[in-house]
């Protein structure tokens, strides 16, 4: 089938019953599906939602995720395509993006957890990424939104990226993954309260306002085109911290017109090598997809794609201590101004 903006989305299963999905650029040869011939048991995630009385916060149990394929070698990894002696998650010789249901889901049942592998080479990075091949991804992560965000036990439709051991990777090949909620997760939830206070007060959305005035006041802007902004937030939490607004108020990856996608692409990129130079070396990273919720407070959203790091120095790590594992007050070594700055002259 063909996605709504024009990649070639190639459906089959793997031979445990989960679903997988192959993204091709649309002038791509029609690929045919090879059989996953490994015959794996079925999945039997074991799976349970406990709600914390004391914050109202949803705490997920999955406990099968202990045992999950913990850094394999190069040459045994599932995410590579498939080679002899070697069958993976991914049963053909190569791929250009694939999607598939997680073996060690972190939802079962209500809700859903997906890995998309966004390129079959190993050692490539999204940083590296040709802009089509960043392009081929976004439609993905827009086609897996409209999927996912269109079934009855999903709030929030969640993409995110970890990259680097000090992020707790687990696979190293090139990947991000989809978390589809069964419920409103905490910060999605504290954002909406903000939100809705702001429209009472001021009759305006906050993050249209947040961005108005991080490209009015200019210090903490360190990239932008025709569609986006980049900017490191004035209240930044992490000692890298950088946020990706489209101009244009959507709820989601998949309203992003044609020329939106391109431009995000673009931008994206520009910001990763930014960070990949700020210590000479790969910063490990968190990319987190902030979407409207899928029904409560709507209107409210406003799509973005917040960046951040916990790298503090080029050989130091900052780790939540007392304060922010304790309080959840966070206390920064980083200044938001000095980072934005540091941003804009990598690579200038």
């Amino acid at each position: 089938m063909n996605t709504p903006r024009g990649a070639r989305r190639t459906d089959t299963k793997l031979s445990d019953g989960r679903e997988l999905s192959y993204y091709d650029p649309a002038d791509a040869p029609v690929r045919v599906p090879l059989e996953d011939t490994r015959g794996l048991p079925a999945p039997q995630p074991q799976v349970e939602l406990r709600t914390d009385p004391l914050t109202g916060d949803v705490i997920t149990y999955a406990t099968h995720r202990n045992t999950r394929t913990y850094l394999p070698p190069a040459d045994q990894c599932p995410l590579c395509a498939s080679k002899p002696g070697n069958p993976t998650e991914i049963p053909d010789h190569d791929y250009n993006v694939a999607v598939f249901e997680n073996r060690f889901p972190s939802f079962a049942g209500p809700g859903r957890t997906e890995v998309v592998c966004f390129t079959s080479d190993h050692n490539q990075s999204f940083t590296n990424l040709s802009q089509g091949q960043a392009r081929l991804v976004v439609d993905t992560w827009a086609d897996r939104t409209a999927e996912l965000g269109a079934r009855d036990d999903v709030e929030l439709v969640f993409p995110f990226e970890n990259r680097g051991r000090e992020i707790g990777v687990t696979l190293s090949h090139p990947h991000g993954q989809i978390y589809a909620y069964p419920f409103l997760p905490p910060r999605m939830r504290t954002l909406m309260t903000q939100a809705r206070r702001h429209q009472e007060v001021a009759g305006s959305n906050l993050f249209a306002d947040v961005l108005a005035a991080e490209r009015k006041e200019g210090t903490r802007v360190i990239g932008e085109n025709g569609n986006w902004t980049a900017f490191v937030p004035e209240a930044a939490r992490w000692p890298v911290e950088v946020h990706l607004y489209p101009h244009r108020q959507v709820a989601g990856i998949d309203e992003l017109s044609v020329g939106e996608r391109d431009d995000f692409a673009e931008l994206y990129l520009d910001v990763l090598s930014r960070l990949d130079g700020l210590y000479g070396d790969p910063l490990p990273y968190i990319a987190a997809w902030h979407q409207a919720p899928v029904r409560i407070d709507r209107e409210l959203g406003y799509l973005h794609l917040e960046l951040l790091s916990i790298r503090r120095a080029a050989d130091k790590i900052k780790y939540l201590a007392g304060s922010e594992s304790g309080m959840g007050a966070f206390i920064s070594d980083t200044r938001p101004e000095d980072v934005a700055e540091t941003l804009r002259k990598v690579g200038s």
